[in-house]
């Protein structure tokens, strides 16, 4: 195998580099590339490892012809177009869980900065006036505090929070009642939180949901004298809004880590008193940067050289060890989806898989992806498991899957049918000692592993049919290796599976399927 190479072109702990060379992949680092620069040598790569200067863009991996993988040392991707990746069958991987703590400590300091006018304060300080009375500030014990949302950050936030003395509460339409009563919180809507905090927190990402979802209206619902702190995304709060309301008294104060427009060098909101900002520093510790850009180069290494995927935003997760043990279905599955693809002609319907026995124990969920890409794969080009079932989605196909943990006559059984306009293919294997093997098709038994070449007949079952095949196979010099039959009943259809030396050419075809009882002659391929 070639050695896998990755680039990192933004600014990262040294410690990502060493993970990759010491798993045997080479890394090249330049952190200062233009656009055109990156452009230029991004084809000479596997995977790519960013912060959230460099922009993913669909020019960008028009010119990346390699690249397989993109891991953000970070949670957000506003840097990486992620529909275009998925398209292009890049898969994007971020660290969603390597700046918890650390921004979640950084949302606790501004709470406490604002609360007692610290960086105020300490300016006033420094220009050596006493102000003494000027800086009265305000105890958080007891105080009322509202999370916009209660997920990996947001939970840390309330566990610290409580811990000194805070009450809490959230509005998140995901927090369930038992998990809030697990947090030892009390879940509200939007509407009674904005009302009733005196401190008001987003731990939400910006989607088309969340954008400015503290806008005028929301600001004018929360308590007259509360706090707004802002250290998820920027884009959640309307900068001009959170003027007025400052301006106006109607907030005591507003702390922001994240801005709509960054690097934030002007912006309204600097000049006011009543406003700490920071310049997103919620990721800003030496202890997070590292956590960081060691995960993303483990996982970069894990997809690169075990197809491992974890924290991906485009892909399902599946770990090295999944992995290893999925990797015999997967090819079962692949020349399943193969043959099935290989012989459907008409625009399809629907695909629906269906896993039963052994096999259900497993996440099924890339052997469904597995299969979509197969069957898609003689219909079009740059169809793989990161695109493929969204490019089924917007072919308008159908997706469905369902798990039997009972087996039948084997240990494991997958099961393939599609579906076209009025009409439906089936095909069924199964796994013996790790060897794939197809053991019914269109409902007729038969068992036969998959060899490289392989011709498949439909007939009608008559005395001599498979003489006359033989005859014929013969005659053109086809040399058969093995061969496998299955029929519905006597003197009904037929279908009989060749495995062959070498491919057979379309007039070879052509001429077979004039036999007298055949009723079609198809070529197939597959990877054994």
């Amino acid at each position: 195998m070639t050695t896998p190479r990755v680039l990192i072109s933004d600014k990262m702990s040294s410690q990502a580099a060493e993970v990759f060379k010491n798993r045997g992949i080479e890394v090249v680092q330049s952190p200062n590339l233009s656009a055109e620069e990156l452009a230029d040598i991004i084809g000479d790569f596997d995977g790519l490892a960013v912060r959230s200067s460099t922009r993913v863009t669909p020019q960008l991996l028009e010119k990346a012809t390699r690249l397989k993988a993109i891991g953000r040392a970070g949670i957000g991707v506003d840097n990486i177009d992620v529909a275009a990746c998925t398209e292009k069958g890049t898969v994007v991987m971020n660290t969603p869980f390597g700046n918890a703590i650390t921004t979640a400590e950084h949302t606790l300091a501004m709470m406490f900065a604002l609360a007692r006018h610290i960086p105020q304060a300490n300016a006033s300080t420094h220009q050596g006036l006493w102000e003494k009375s000027k800086f009265m500030g305000t105890e958080l014990t007891g105080k009322l505090l509202g999370l916009i949302g209660a997920g990996n950050i947001g939970s840390i936030v309330i566990r610290k929070a409580l811990g000194v003395g805070l009450r809490v509460q959230a509005y998140d339409p995901f927090l369930t009642e038992e998990r809030a009563e697990t947090l030892g919180i009390k879940k509200v809507t939007m509407d009674e939180l904005l009302s009733s905090s005196d401190i008001v927190t987003l731990h939400v990402p910006k989607t088309p949901e969340t954008a400015n979802i503290i806008d005028a209206t929301a600001l004018n619902k929360m308590k007259k004298g509360a706090m707004l702190i802002n250290c998820a995304r920027g884009g959640l709060v309307d900068e001009t809004a959170l003027h007025a309301a400052l301006t106006s008294g109607h907030l005591h104060g507003a702390a922001l880590d994240v801005y709509e427009v960054e690097p934030a060098k002007d912006n309204a909101l600097f000049n006011l008193p009543n406003i700490i900002c920071t310049p997103h520093l919620g990721a800003s510790t030496q202890e997070a940067q590292e956590k960081v850009a060691v995960q993303i180069a483990d996982q970069l290494s894990d997809y690169l050289l075990d197809g491992a995927i974890s924290n991906a935003l485009n892909a399902p997760n599946l770990t090295a060890e999944e992995a290893l043990h999925l990797g015999p279905y997967l090819r079962l599955i692949g020349n399943l989806g193969a043959f099935a693809g290989q012989l459907t002609h008409d625009p399809i319907k629907s695909i629906t898989v269906n896993f039963s026995g052994d096999v259900t124990q497993f996440n099924v969920e890339p052997l469904v992806t597995k299969a979509v890409q197969e069957i898609l794969a003689p219909r079009m080009c740059n169809v793989n498991a990161v695109n493929a079932q969204q490019v089924a989605r917007h072919m308008g196909i159908h997706i469905t899957s369902a798990k039997d943990e009972v087996e039948d006559e084997f240990h494991n059984r997958i099961s393939l049918t599609i579906s076209t306009n009025g009409k439906a293919r089936s095909v069924s294997g199964t796994l013996f000692r790790k060897i794939g093997r197809l053991v019914e098709i269109k409902g007729m038994k038969l068992e036969s592993e998959f060899g490289e070449h392989m011709l498949y007949l439909t007939n009608e079952d008559r005395p001599g049919v498979i003489g006359a095949i033989g005859m014929f196979a013969a005659n053109k010099n086809i040399n058969i290796a093995n061969m496998h039959l299955g029929r519905h009943g006597n003197g009904g259809d037929a279908i009989a599976l060749l495995e062959v030396d070498a491919p057979i050419d379309t007039g070879v075809l052509a001429e077979l399927r004039e036999l007298e009882h055949i009723q079609d002659a198809n070529y197939l391929n597959f990877n054994p």
